[in-house]
């Protein structure tokens, strides 16, 4: 045990997040700005990301910022389907976005040497400076999370997250040469003082919903637009940590085909946003109809008492970060819920079986 307070690392790293957030913040802001006005400058016309497991993740969330904030042309792929995906010849200027906690990855790597057998430039973004990863590149981002003793990948993944976020923000400012981007800017560096918030009020709910489904048999997550990767991720922790079948699903995905498997054994997780909500009630009555239990998470806004009503659990995080940048706070409740669910289920959140730290 670590503490009465913090009786595992995982949970202790989770709520690290609002000061690595803060830190990530503070100390890599002017590099960011300095890597975009470079980026910016090399006309690059085609973005490719790639990362494996959470890393993965926080990169398809980042292609949907950086898509819609910037314009250019950006994929996400598999760090271990890179060099089967992109092709031999790139006839178009292209930056390669290589994410990974450790830069040791033995897939990420790979795929960095793909794209260098292709001639596209990498900009890494990983937590360790001195890793392979860092070595290699042209451009280094640092996302300032600290060591992460535990397995499963939290405070790493926000910090990820931010730090790209930022990035998206700083070469949507550059390309469009105009001072647009403020207000966006502004709301990045509330996401510490959010985060803290949020994390602090759903503690409790975490744990009571965990004790309350921990016996369901599989957990299907539910989210659309950048909360699609948020599904993904929050599958990701409870697999790992729980060992129950959890997959994520695009919204309106699960309803041609995997509704199937919705019955009493089943645990809901529906991501709405303020605009969604209405809809994300049709679909929970709907699945409450075939016996499944339904969690909802979405922001304190006016439709928030319509989820009350209407669900077994409904998990609220603070507002204030725009939609595109909800990742970083829609997670949260699911990393709560994975830790209390491996505690209410016997297990070691900090060990998982079968599962390492860094892959190689």
């Amino acid at each position: 045990m670590i503490s009465k307070t913090y009786p595992h690392h995982m949970l202790k790293e989770i709520f690290e997040e609002p000061e690595a957030l803060k830190r990530t913040i503070d100390l890599e802001r002017d590099r960011i700005r300095r890597i975009a006005s470079e980026v910016n400058s090399g006309d690059y016309e085609v973005i490719y990301i790639t990362g494996s497991g959470t890393s993965y993740h926080a990169g398809l969330a980042s292609q949907y910022a950086l898509s819609n904030l910037t314009g250019l042309m950006t994929t996400t792929l598999p760090a271990s389907e890179f060099n089967r995906w992109v092709p031999p010849q790139i006839l178009r200027k292209t930056l390669l976005m290589a994410i990974s906690q450790s830069g040791e990855s033995v897939d990420v790597i790979r795929a960095v040497e793909a794209a260098s057998q292709r001639g596209i430039p990498l900009l890494a973004v990983t937590n360790t400076s001195e890793s392979t990863l860092a070595k290699k590149a042209d451009y280094r981002i640092i996302p300032r999370s600290g060591r992460e003793l535990a397995i499963p990948a939290t405070k790493t993944y926000v910090t990820q997250l931010l730090s790209i976020f930022m990035f998206s923000v700083d070469l949507a400012s550059e390309k469009r040469g105009n001072g647009g981007f403020s207000e966006a800017e502004e709301g990045l560096c509330r996401a510490p003082r959010i985060v803290e918030e949020t994390l602090r009020s759903l503690r409790s709910q975490a744990r009571e919903a965990a004790e309350a489904f921990k016996d369901k048999r599989a957990v299907f997550i539910l989210g659309s637009g950048p909360n699609y990767a948020t599904a993904l991720e929050g599958a990701l922790k409870l697999k790992e940590t729980c060992m129950v079948f959890a997959e994520g699903f695009a919204t309106r995905e699960f309803l041609h085909g995997p509704m199937r498997l919705a019955d009493e054994r089943t645990l809901m997780v529906l991501m709405a946003s303020a605009d969604e909500v209405r809809d994300a009630v049709r679909l929970g009555n709907s699945l409450r109809g075939f016996g499944a239990s339904v969690i909802y998470i979405s922001e304190e806004s006016r439709g928030a008492s319509l989820l009350l009503e209407n669900s077994d659990w409904t998990f609220l995080v603070s507002s204030g970060l725009q939609q595109i940048f909800s990742p970083i706070l829609y997670v949260l409740p699911l990393q709560l819920l994975a830790y209390y669910m491996s505690i209410a289920r016997g297990l070691n959140p900090d060990k998982p079986e079968k599962l390492t730290k860094v892959v190689r």
